[in-house]
């Protein structure tokens, strides 16, 4: 047998504690080697003032066994408080989402009798590098920063994934039809990885003609891999169409760390009346058993759950007179799961776990770099003087010269100027696009940026920020306004 393996375990707020005795006692009956460490997280570590819900002697936990089996916990109301969750996928370099979206009909219900989808999201990047301002009276910005190095380690973790699992098919959802450069990036990155796995099946969707089709036959679906944001929404989404947010776990990869969870919250409401469903836990930490090398285990726990369900004993929240047997607690619950080891079920699928998965190899990050030239700026103006015409006039009189020219105004977005139509709306924020006024497109320098954002300010102008307009290889890094 081999030696314990070290894990930090917090028991979180709310139902917390509850779920995560039950979810230990069923793993270690089944005969899960584990040294555990106990941290707390979350609310009480909120109110003595850390506003990350985490001590420092925590981490040094978290940095020394690598693996972090993690209950729901309570963020308290009102500002200043981070997501725990970000902190410590960011932190620890956790880039990769995992979330198994199973049905078990017809023992609990779901419109979908043969839905079994694993979505692969990226964890760090998108929206959630959360850089938000701020710019005018009217007008607030977030950025969306997608890297090649992010996409590159999430779409082979979805292959891998694919292959270690004998899954058959990957599908990616972007929307770069409309933002083409980032969600772009992700769909090329996810066309050149693919190419090196034949054996597996490969599409791509746009997102929302993918939920759709998600929502009405996931069944079409194997492995789905996506940026940040669509993950997160379309993960949750898929784990109640297959029958309950409270039946999904959830891991979180790194190339040194993981964390294992459940996706739902930490329920206050319920906690300490032995109501809970552990199951989201259970099915986190039998990701965790996986990882960690000890799949036989995983197996004979998870095949012993799978019994439990369809034997009929079943938490409040699942329980349907037409289909179950009997409504228990989270403590009843575990002991039947624990009573059933060694079983597998008859009507649902037995689980078999790969018993040589050697993981991804860590990412190797290498820059390749192009010929960077600079073409241009891009002004964003804080202004509400009038009219586009009557910018672009106060623009090309007192702003452009010294070898940039005013190319185009736009707002949110849209060419407003030249040839805009009056019918369009406009707020306060305008994005003014100077270009090198030399033959041929001659480079600029940052010394002309910096003199014209001088006669920008002596024009009266309130510039909010610019964003330089770069070729690299000759190719464009900047997309064209909506009209231009």
């Amino acid at each position: 047998m081999s030696a314990a393996t070290p894990i930090t375990v917090a028991h979180g707020d709310g139902i917390g504690p509850e779920i995560m005795e039950a979810t230990l006692r069923m793993i270690q009956a089944a005969g899960a080697r584990l040294a555990i460490e106990t941290i707390d997280i979350g609310e009480k570590v909120y109110l003595k003032g850390l506003s990350s819900g985490i001590a420092p002697e925590s981490w040094e936990s978290l940095r020394r066994t690598k693996v972090f089996l993690k209950a729901p916990i309570t963020t308290p109301q009102g500002g200043g408080f981070k997501s725990l969750n970000v902190t410590v996928r960011k932190s620890l370099g956790l880039y990769a989402n995992i979330r198994p979206c199973v049905s078990y009909f017809p023992f609990v219900a779901t419109k979908h009798p043969v839905m079994d989808v694993v979505i692969v999201r990226e964890n760090e990047e998108d929206l959630y590098a959360g850089i938000e301002h701020r710019q005018t009276d009217e007008v607030f910005q977030c950025l969306k920063l997608i890297s090649r190095p992010g996409c590159e380690k999430i779409v082979r973790y979805a292959f891998e994934y694919a292959r270690q699992n004998n899954r058959k098919k990957v599908t990616c959802f972007t929307k770069d039809n409309i933002m083409k450069m980032t969600d772009g990036l992700f769909h090329k990155v996810f066309d050149e990885i693919g190419a090196e796995y034949p054996q597996i099946e490969k599409e791509h969707w746009i997102v929302d003609i993918g939920a759709a089709k998600l929502a009405d036959s996931p069944e079409a679906f194997d492995v789905i891999v996506m940026p940040n944001l669509y993950g997160d929404i379309l993960s949750d989404v898929a784990a109640q169409i297959a029958g309950s947010v409270g039946l999904a776990g959830s891991a979180n990869i790194g190339d040194k760390c993981a964390m294992f969870e459940a996706i739902h919250g930490s329920a206050p409401r319920r906690a300490g009346q032995n109501l809970a469903n552990p199951s989201g836990l259970f099915l986190g930490s039998i990701l965790m058993l996986v990882h960690i090398g000890q799949p036989d285990v995983a197996e004979r726990a998870h095949n012993a759950w799978l019994k439990t369900i369809e034997d009929g004993i079943h938490t409040y929240d699942i329980f349907d007179e037409k289909v179950s047997k009997q409504k228990v607690g989270t403590k009843e619950f575990a002991d039947a799961v624990i009573a059933r080891l060694g079983q597998k079920p008859s009507h649902l699928k037995a689980v078999e776990y790969n018993k040589e998965v050697s993981g991804v190899p860590p990412y190797k990050h290498e820059v390749k770099r192009a010929k960077k030239e600079l073409q241009g700026v891009d002004a964003f103006l804080h202004w509400y003087g009038g009219t586009p015409d009557q910018l672009a006039k106060i623009l090309t009189e007192r702003v452009e010269g010294d070898g940039l020219k005013l190319t185009m105004v736009s707002n949110r977005g849209l060419k407003v100027w030249p040839e805009g139509f009056p019918e369009s709306f406009c707020t306060d924020h305008w994005r003014c696009r100077f270009k090198s006024s030399a033959a041929y497109g001659a480079p600029i320098t940052h010394a002309q940026i910096a003199r014209l954002l001088g006669r920008i300010g002596e024009a009266g102008l309130d510039f909010i920020k610019i964003e330089n307009l770069y070729t690299f290889d000759g190719q464009l890094g900047f997309t064209p306004g909506q009209g231009e």
